[in-house]
């Protein structure tokens, strides 16, 4: 399994104390995976009203959010 199935299944947990922890940490994930995608959709030339159409969100609250971080190095190959 992957971390995200894991922490998927802990978040059901009957134990809050780990169901708890589990959104915790797959709030943290989607938000990296978030500004990755952000920052890969800016570099290759999207408007951020494609990226909030794309996030169904406005324009004003993806600029607001991801306007002021530098866009994350891609280390990957095109």
């Amino acid at each position: 399994m992957t971390e995200a199935t894991d922490l998927a299944a802990a978040a059901g947990s009957a134990d809050p104390r780990v169901g708890l922890r589990a959104v915790v940490a797959l709030r943290r994930l989607l938000e990296g995976l978030e500004h990755l995608q952000v920052a890969n959709a800016r570099r290759k030339g999207w408007s951020w009203q494609e990226i909030a159409d794309a996030l169904e969100v406005t324009r004003q609250g993806v600029h607001k959010k991801h306007a002021g971080r530098v866009p994350m190095q891609d280390l990957r190959e095109d």
